[in-house]
């Protein structure tokens, strides 16, 4: 979207703040960018979102792809302060970029769940206990 029409950006604004976690503002140049993440899900989030979307998983509401503090978690469940990434190997040549952004995540009182593809791929029960287990965990 190079220039985007005034209803265009009525509409992305309407948007940003829909979709905020509270207390932060959202670029809306991210807001697109989630967007777009959503639409090119990895086969890995495109199942775990199939068990976690419409408060499959416990009665809770998981998000996908949520901005929070400028950085887009895969799935975040604000009634339990967590954040699941789902890792792939671009994580092992970004280890220092997910390092800061576990901190940022971290400090905002976050809680930060990392899975491996290798994980949903294979033992998909086993990761959907423990994401089931962390929502309950006390910080």
């Amino acid at each position: 979207m190079d220039n985007p029409t005034p209803q265009q950006l009525s509409l992305l604004k309407k948007e940003a703040t829909r979709n905020i976690v509270i207390g932060q503002k959202v670029d809306l140049v991210k807001v697109q960018r989630a967007k777009e993440l959503r639409q090119q899900m990895t086969p890995e989030e495109k199942i775990l979102w199939q068990h976690l979307r419409a408060n499959r998983l416990n009665g809770l509401h998981f998000r996908r792809q949520q901005i929070i503090d400028g950085f887009i978690a895969d799935f975040y469940c604000h009634a339990t302060r967590l954040v699941i990434e789902v890792d792939g190997k671009i994580h092992e040549q970004q280890a220092e970029y997910d390092a800061e952004r576990d901190k940022v995540l971290l400090a905002r009182g976050l809680r930060l769940l990392r899975i491996r593809n290798e994980e949903v791929r294979y033992e998909l029960d086993k990761v959907l206990r423990r994401i089931s287990k962390a929502c309950y965990e006390e910080t």
